[in-house]
């Protein structure tokens, strides 16, 4: 396969094609597709790799509407699909930009870098697609999975006959779920998780470092060790709460990022973490509000 893609590994899959960012796709890459049939071809989540020559397609897929999915957008002019979910933050930037939740100065920081970077323009063409869509290229169908959590509309893609199951940013890497944005939601990401788990697929293909994995039993194997973080977040929350603390202690000590990790969105996307994760415990009796702003495990 020619991917026209400066920095892209091409890997084959039956007919889908694996266009490899730098690192394995690690951030700020990732890694796209190029799904051809007989009468079309399209690309899914045309990463930074693609940004600077990319393999021509008659449509575009987007599985969310974060910018290591949309940076190399700029390179098609023809039809975008994304989930109704993300449609608006796939419109504009400054949409997308507001779903982090950053503070003012912030906000304007990410925006440039959205801007400079990643090449984030926001594309008002977009259409919106729903859970069970189908994309018909001839003789290859990619058939639309609502998977929300990560973001409102993050979605995967199953494309047959090749039995080939996108899963996006549930990408099954030792940092877990992310469900730190204003429209995360982390009982959302955990339906997904399930729903994953239930589809029966040769090939699952991840959007950073873990690339494509063969075969339905190891990729469960995989995706229960990567929900596991969720129970690793609550064990760590029920420890520290072991004498009364706030939701900004709770922040201070992470559940998310290691200490070393600093940058604008940290401190928002882990209070936005913790006060998910006090919610279901609350609700769970293992832990409660002793006082107005302070919880202790029970």
């Amino acid at each position: 396969m020619n991917t026209q893609a400066a920095g892209c590994t091409a890997e084959e899959y039956g007919g889908v094609g694996v266009l490899v960012g730098p690192e394995r796709g690690a951030y700020p890459y990732g890694n796209s597709l190029l799904v051809r049939g007989a009468s079309a071809s399209l690309v899914v989540d045309p990463s930074l790799s693609l940004a600077e020559g990319a393999p021509p397609a008659d449509v575009v897929l987007v599985s969310h509407a974060h910018e290591d999915h949309i940076a190399g957008l700029g390179s098609y002019e023809v039809p975008v699909h994304v989930h109704r979910g993300d449609l608006e933050a796939l419109r504009s930037r400054d949409v997308l930009v507001a779903g982090f939740g950053l503070p003012p100065e912030a906000a304007a920081e990410v925006d440039r870098t959205m801007r400079d970077r990643f090449h984030v323009r926001g594309r008002p063409d977009a259409v919106g697609f729903e859970d069970g869509a189908v994309f018909d290229l001839g003789g290859r169908t990619v058939t639309v999975v609502h998977l929300p959590g990560h973001t409102a509309g993050h979605s995967g893609f199953l494309i047959e006959p090749d039995g080939f199951l996108f899963v996006a940013d549930i990408d099954l890497t030792s940092f877990g779920p992310y469900y730190g944005d204003v429209g995360s939601s982390l009982v959302d990401f955990e339906t997904s998780m399930r729903r994953c788990r239930e589809i029966d697929a040769r090939w699952y293909g991840t959007s950073h470092q873990k690339g494509v994995i063969e075969g339905a039993a190891e990729f469960r194997r995989r995706l229960d060790a990567f929900a596991g973080v969720v129970e690793k977040r609550d064990a760590t929350l029920l420890a520290f709460l072991g004498e009364p603390r706030t939701v900004e202690d709770i922040v201070d000590h992470r559940l998310v990022y290691r200490p070393h990790v600093e940058g604008p969105h940290v401190r928002p996307a882990e209070r936005r973490t913790a006060v998910q994760h006090l919610e279901r415990l609350t609700a769970g009796r293992l832990v409660a509000e002793v006082e107005q702003g302070r919880f202790r495990a029970v």
